[in-house]
């Protein structure tokens, strides 16, 4: 438990962090029924309407896990003017955010996921569908208003966290200035589900294993000599300071220019409950980690546990910082596995093979 000291007084910095994070501002619905029959019309259940609810998705989820860890945080984004923004914003609020910088795009919805759960009567509600609503993405006419609210977002800002879910708000223009801020000597962590080749020069960019498959332009088949090799080939090609590989169940994977890669092993059960959004809550807690001035073997450590408690609740959810201070009194974090480089020639041959 001793190794666990460094990470609570590493948690005990997140109250005095500023981030912003500019992204796509998404609102996840959720609709719940029962079904014990089949639609006449066509094969298709029938599910009588119980309840609903709407909670913050995508880059309005990563803001809400952030101050869920006690920071203070500046959104920087797009929804629209119907009933499911208004909400979005004010759950925004809620949570503690500064919605000044949330701009509103007149006459387009909010991007919306919306969820339809369903079973039989004394069971357990399971996802049967998923509807998703474009939202108003980067507007033209928003685009000066846009650049200048991330410009003074980013003023009073520990760092810049990037949630690109490929909705819209990540255009060319916006993007740009993102590595502008980053040139600038700003700390820009970035998440990216389509275009994380575009963010050259972050800090730090976090891929999942499919998208760094995705990049590669080939299957890695859970290889970790393969993973490394394409890990290392993307740090390179963005310039970062370091890239953070999330594995699911088989962990994550730190690569930084110079030095011995890190594995760290999934933190306690490798049985997720429901994983929806749990990169959201990988990404505040290693930003906030990263913001406080921490080594990225640890902020990502911590980033491990703050997924492992996620996972274990259903739907978009966030892990509080009290959630997480317990759970490092709790159980012992394990260290990260440094990769020998004198290895190295005989794992690329092998990765090649």
């Amino acid at each position: 438990m001793q190794r666990n000291a460094d990470l609570r007084s590493l948690l005990d910095g997140f109250g005095r962090v500023r981030i912003a994070v500019v992204g796509d501002l998404v609102a996840d619905e959720y609709v719940y029924g029962e079904t014990d029959r089949i639609s006449r019309e066509a094969p298709v259940p029938i599910v009588r309407y119980e309840s609903s609810e709407v909670k913050p998705g995508c880059a309005a989820n990563a803001v809400a896990n952030l101050c869920a860890l006690g920071a203070r945080v500046s959104p920087v984004g797009i929804v629209g003017d119907d009933a499911i923004g208004v909400r979005l914003r004010q759950m925004l609020e809620e949570t503690g955010a500064d919605v000044s910088f949330v701009l509103t795009a007149a006459g387009v919805p909010t991007a919306t996921k919306t969820r339809v759960l369903a079973g039989g009567k004394n069971t357990r509600r399971q996802q049967m569908l998923r509807i998703d609503r474009d939202g108003p993405g980067s507007p033209p006419a928003l685009l000066p208003r846009l650049l200048r609210a991330l410009k003074d977002a980013a003023r009073d800002a520990d760092a810049v966290m990037v949630s690109d879910y490929g909705v819209g708000l990540l255009s060319p223009p916006v993007v740009e200035a993102v590595l502008k801020l980053a040139d600038s000597g700003t700390v820009v962590c970035a998440d990216s589900r389509y275009a994380l080749s575009r963010y050259r020069g972050v800090t730090q960019a976090k891929p999942n294993e499919v998208e760094l498959e995705q990049l590669a332009g080939r299957s890695l088949g859970g290889d970790l000599a393969l993973i490394e090799e394409a890990a290392r080939d993307l740090l390179r090609s963005l310039r970062a300071r370091s890239l953070l590989v999330t594995r699911g169940r088989a962990g994550m994977l730190l690569l930084r220019p110079g030095a011995p890669a890190a594995a760290l092993p999934v933190h306690g059960s490798p049985t997720a409950v429901d994983v929806t959004g749990a990169g959201d809550t990988v990404m505040a807690a290693n930003t906030l980690g990263i913001a406080c001035g921490a080594d990225p073997i640890d902020a990502a450590r911590l980033a491990n546990v703050a997924g492992a408690l996620v996972v274990q609740k259903p739907g978009t959810a966030t892990v509080t910082a009290t959630e997480l201070r317990k759970e490092l009194s709790r159980a012992s974090v394990a260290a990260a596995d440094l990769i020998d480089p004198a290895q190295e020639p005989a794992r690329r041959r092998r990765a090649r093979r």
